[in-house]
């Protein structure tokens, strides 16, 4: 920019101005044109240094002098002159001096984050990983250790508990589209089989080279305990089949901190809030403003009698309490206020260790989400049925395979309120031209078994790979299915046709969430037997089918937040 101003500087310098005209002479000699002719240079001549022309006109002495209104517009021609000189001078220095503060502003910021590694963004649990580009999927984890300045704010001491735990694990989704963003809080003792995981060292957030082995019946919040961040986002996306594209982890303090730095937060209770561990949080009802230090005992308290099961209830609170937090970080008494923003900011960069996040990154996905409506934000509960001999939380598997489904899918969740978007269903293609077999050994299939026979997928799998089609997965179908159809996503015509030639009486549906891999859905009229499918390169008269299968439906008594509730409950 400066380089740009001083070139214009120059070119004012050099570009001549034009001679104001002069005025007609009352009465005088005309000045004759010269008539002296000039010797050409020959060649023993050398030639000038500088060649000035001749002057044509009549000498400066003897013109006349400028009258008083075109001596005025010289003066203001060069004013106007002056002052655009100036301006732009100012724009320049004004843009350089902005730009080095807000990218040193970045670049502290940035400082400020602790980094650790924790994604696996090649992962196969990923669930149709073209269908989830463009979204933005945060894993934020709140852990509970007993170390430095969280033990010093009473979160418990070294003693009582070693190490590091996941106290609150929440999934951020947000669409490509940015039209909701959706929330989902898992509990800390959800019943999980971790995978096989690297040691993780709490103390330096580095990883040991120890490894553990894949173990059935863990706790949740164990899986960090032992591995890490690595090994919950892992146990994660195998549960949800969302991309984990970033990674926020914070301690106590970190907590403490960013509620201090927007005033405090209102949360409303309809009785007073005792906990039998952490003793009385609120002693008084009703709507209050709580600091830091209080609201820390506010979303870790699990032992409230009158709450019953004390991991739901405090998910509820941790939900109402983020719920007035973000209004209250994105009121115009935060975003106003440079203090408390650049406190929020600085807080919340302070004590916090992260994977692939940038201020500049959170800076663009807030000014994407500026137009979503408190009512497009939406809190929900992982649904669990009870608890086993372990005390561990019973996931309800079908009822978590739909709801990710329907996160995946964009489709309507329970308590959102958002303006009506487009069906995302998908028409049934066009077929201009005949499908052509293609070879078995390119295609990966997922078969379900949706009839009542026990062991069919399993035995259907079988002899499917026996054509040399690739079996990924075999389980039960989670939905209904009126007949035996082979499901697909767009781009995968050929190799779904090319299956169901393998088996009498199927037909084809194009769905969502498959990515490259086809699903063999088996109905109640599936024969018990599979043929040869049609030869490579061959045509195929394949039968197009929509709405033959139905996904699990949502269950009607899903616990649910809603970001613009701000009633006492």
């Amino acid at each position: 920019m400066a380089e740009l101003v001083g070139k214009m500087a120059d070119d004012d310098k050099r570009a001549p101005e034009a001679p104001a005209p002069a005025p007609i002479a009352a009465a005088g000699p005309d000045v004759e044109a010269p008539t002296e002719k000039i010797d050409p240079i020959t060649d023993d001549t050398p030639p000038p240094v500088s060649a000035q022309p001749e002057a044509v006109g009549a000498p400066a002495d003897d013109r006349p002098a400028l009258t008083r209104l075109a001596m005025s517009k010289v003066r203001r021609r060069k004013r106007v002159r002056n002052v655009a000189r100036g301006f732009v001078s100012i724009i320049a220095i004004l843009a350089v001096a902005l730009t080095g503060v807000v990218w040193g502003y970045l670049r502290s910021t940035d400082r400020g984050f602790a980094q650790v590694a924790a994604l696996d963004p090649d992962s196969t649990d990923v669930v149709d990983a073209a269908g989830q580009y463009g979204d933005e999927t945060y894993l934020i984890v709140g852990t509970d250790t007993r170390a430095g300045a969280s033990g010093e704010i009473g979160a418990g001491t070294v003693e009582d508990a070693e190490g590091a735990r996941s106290d609150t694990v929440m999934l951020v989704n947000i669409p490509a589209d940015r039209s909701r963003v959706v929330a989902v809080s898992f509990p800390r003792d959800l019943d999980v089989t971790r995978p096989e995981c690297e040691a993780f060292d709490n103390d330096t957030n580095t990883y040991t080279g120890e490894m553990y082995p894949a173990a059935d019946g863990d706790k949740l919040n164990a899986t960090y305990a032992l591995g890490g961040p690595k090994c919950l986002v892992k146990t994660i996306q195998k549960i949800s089949g969302l991309k984990i594209g970033h990674f926020v982890g914070m301690d106590f303090a970190g907590f403490e901190s960013m509620v201090d730095e927007v005033g405090g937060v209102d949360v409303c209770t309809p009785q007073p809030l005792v906990d039998y561990e952490l003793g009385t949080v609120l002693a008084q009802p009703g709507e209050q403003r709580i600091d830091g230090r209080t609201a820390l005992n506010y979303v870790r308290a699990r032992h409230v009698d009158s709450e019953g099961n004390g991991d739901y209830g405090r998910i509820k609170r941790q939900q109402r309490f983020l719920s007035s937090l973000l209004r209250s970080a994105l009121s115009n008494k935060v975003l106003l206020d440079p203090g408390k923003l650049n406190g929020f900011v600085n807080a919340f960069t302070s004590d916090t260790f992260v994977e692939n996040v940038k201020t500049q990154d959170l800076v663009t996905l807030g000014r994407s989400l500026q137009n979503v409506d408190a009512g497009a934000v939406t809190f929900l509960t992982l649904p669990t049925a009870g608890t086993n001999d372990w005390g561990n939380e019973i996931p309800m598997d079908d009822a978590i395979a739909a709801i990710f489904s329907a996160i995946i899918n964009d489709d309507p969740l329970p308590g959102e309120e958002r303006e009506e978007t487009t069906s995302t269903t998908p028409a049934p293609p066009q077929q201009t031209a005949p499908l052509l077999a293609v070879d078995p050994t390119t295609v990966s299939i997922q078969v379900s078994n949706a009839s009542e026979t026990a062991g069919m997928a399993a035995t259907a799998s079988e002899e499917l790979s026996t054509y040399g089609f690739q079996i990924v997965n075999v389980g039960n179908f989670v939905g209904t299915a009126t007949q035996t159809v082979v499901r697909y996503s767009e781009g995968q015509e050929s190799e779904a046709a090319t299956v169901a030639s393998a088996i009498p009486g199927a037909v084809i549906e194009q769905s969502q969430g498959l990515d490259s891999l086809v699903e063999v859905v088996l109905g109640s009229d599936y024969p018990g037997y599979t043929n040869a499918p049609t030869t490579f390169g061959e045509p195929i008269d394949a039968t197009q089918v929509q709405g033959s299968t139905e996904g699990a439906a949502l269950p009607t008594d899903l616990a649910f937040t809603n970001a613009a509730d701000d009633t006492c409950a």
